[in-house]
């Protein structure tokens, strides 16, 4: 059976393309949940519809992606933290830190896109990956100092 998904399915394809199912999994789990509609001529036009706005869509974040990930790349943070003997930190570095530290730069990130395995704990200079987009994934240069 034939059909037009609405909405991205793992493992079958992407908004608008045109897929041969199963009829039972169409009838019973794509048809009701609105990801997808029997390929039909009216169906197709909705369907090219969808795609064009998806990949005018994809194609704006791509855009926008690309920006950030550029600006990112330019981009060097120094953090001052205390440290006690043998150069060991009170506490450590963590994304928050890094966080805030781009917040007061201007580049207005989510924190969880920050690419810190584990929390910095000792001085020296870091590469930490921001992850922008599957695909980009800059590295900013991050200077942990003595306060």
């Amino acid at each position: 059976m034939e059909v037009i998904l609405l909405q991205d399915v793992d493992g079958l394809g992407t908004a608008g393309d045109i897929v041969v199912v199963k009829p039972g999994y169409a009838r019973n789990y794509l048809t009701p949940r609105g990801l997808a509609l029997r390929a039909s001529k009216r169906n197709l036009a909705v369907a090219e519809e969808k795609k064009r706005v998806s990949i005018a869509r994809t194609e704006r974040l791509n855009k926008v992606n690309l920006e950030l990930a550029n600006s990112l790349m330019k981009v060097e943070i120094t953090i001052e933290m205390q440290v006690g003997e043998e150069e060991k930190l009170f506490g450590s570095v963590t994304t928050q830190d890094i966080h805030k530290a781009l917040s007061e730069k201007g580049i207005e990130i989510d924190r969880h896109i920050i690419g810190l395995d584990e929390p910095i704990k000792a001085l020296g200079v870091y590469d930490v990956p921001i992850k922008v987009s599957e695909e980009l994934q800059p590295r900013i240069k991050l200077y942990v100092i003595k306060a």
